[in-house]
């Protein structure tokens, strides 16, 4: 071992002076300690990847296929028909119409509904005579003559004082409400039948007085 150790420095010695081969160690035993002080600063971050050879893509023709457009079902609506809510006479808040003023007598106001019926105005026909009977009780001082006066109101307030024409009044109150407030068509029966309650309560008032 030292004999190879000698042959090789006295070969190193041939080739390289002396005093460069120890300025060449001094300097490999500088670069090494430099690099053992900043380790690792000087080690890149990232190595450089070897990447794989990139292939071509082979792009294929799209196939597109044709649409199909169905048809589209509509369902047929149904509409019922809608129910017409009969106006009671036990709901408040059915204003009546107050009498004119002055007030017409009841041959002028019989006439004035007789000339509506003739023009085929049966719903206007059907509220004059229905004033007509309120001008008639507010002559007989059975019901106060107050505007906003409510059929609901006039049933009762006559019913107290006289319950005889209770049902007349009732009958009356209806067809008005009916035409007026239900919104049906009038018809020549509803002033027919108006024009008799008119009659029945006259006649039914006067009934009374003479018995009283």
């Amino acid at each position: 071992m030292s004999r190879w150790w000698t042959e090789s420095v006295a070969a190193l010695g041939d080739a390289v002076p002396l005093p460069l081969a120890a300025l060449l160690l001094l300097a490999g035993a500088l670069l090494v300690a430099l690099a053992w002080y900043f380790f690792p600063a000087w080690v890149p971050r990232r190595l450089p990847r070897v990447g794989r050879p990139r292939l071509p893509r082979l792009r294929l023709p799209r196939l597109r296929l044709p649409r199909l457009r169905l048809p589209r079902l509509r369902r047929p609506k149904l509409r019922l028909p809608r129910r017409r809510r009969r106006a009671r006479l036990d709901t408040p808040a059915v204003p009546l119409p107050a009498p004119r003023s002055p007030e017409p007598g009841p041959a002028v106001a019989a006439g004035l509904a007789d000339r509506l019926a003739a023009e085929g105005r049966y719903a206007e026909a059907v509220r004059e005579r229905l004033r007509e009977m309120v001008r008639l009780l507010v002559a007989r001082q059975l019901v106060e003559p107050r505007p906003g006066l409510t059929v609901t109101e006039l049933t009762a307030a006559v019913a107290r004082v006289r319950p005889g024409v209770h049902p007349t009044l009732h009958a009356a109150g209806a067809i008005f409400s009916d035409l007026w407030y239900a919104q049906r068509p009038a018809t020549a029966a509803h002033d027919h039948r108006m024009r008799d309650l008119a009659a029945d309560l006259r006649r039914d008032l006067a009934a009374e007085g003479e018995h009283r």
